[in-house]
């Protein structure tokens, strides 16, 4: 099994990456969404405040790879040859996935002001509503280890001055190089 696994500071585009590819057959899992339903289970109002709470008190609690234990559930559960990550923040959480498959990762970089107007523009309730907000969610990404999975990745895209077209292609065209069969 190949598991392409994606990592970015918040904003950079990830989740266009991994849409993209899901789009072209993948099975998609989001590790923000393992987030959001535990944050939803406790009855907590999906802010970023509550799920940044909720994903320390997990890596706390189970480990630096704890997010990734449970988006293994749901990868067994779907089968297949390939599967996306979408939002890996830790190479604990690579180490984790290298258990069962090989693991290609991508990293989507921005910069801060690129990624602040992005998360504003998606408009979802865990965006940053101001500029002393998004930097406290950086720094809490960089304090669990996403610069290391970042810095590491097999391959690095620059969502600088990209359209989202024009990221999906980059993505598509990288993956495609990885699942090409051998000798082709």
């Amino acid at each position: 099994m190949l598991i392409i696994a994606i990592t970015g500071m918040p904003g950079a585009g990830k989740s266009t990456v991994a849409q993209a590819l899901e789009g072209a057959g993948f099975a998609r899992i989001a590790m923000g969404d393992m987030i959001r339903e535990e944050t939803g289970r406790r009855g907590l109002f999906l802010d970023d405040k509550n799920m940044g709470t909720v994903m320390r008190e997990l890596r706390e609690k189970y480990g630096a790879g704890a997010v990734a234990e449970l988006s293994l559930r749901s990868i067994q559960s779907r089968g297949g040859e390939t599967v996306v990550i979408d939002g890996i923040r830790s190479l604990a959480e690579v180490e984790i996935f290298r258990k069962t498959a090989d693991v290609r990762l991508i990293s989507v970089l921005a910069s801060p002001k690129r990624r602040f107007e992005l998360l504003t523009a998606r408009g979802r309730t865990d965006a940053p509503p101001d500029l002393e907000s998004f930097k406290a969610r950086d720094d809490r990404e960089l304090s669990i280890g996403i610069g290391d999975a970042i810095a590491l990745a097999d391959e690095a895209i620059s969502n600088e001055h990209l359209t989202p077209e024009e990221l999906r292609s980059t993505a598509l065209r990288i993956v495609a190089g990885w699942t090409k069969p051998v000798g082709s």
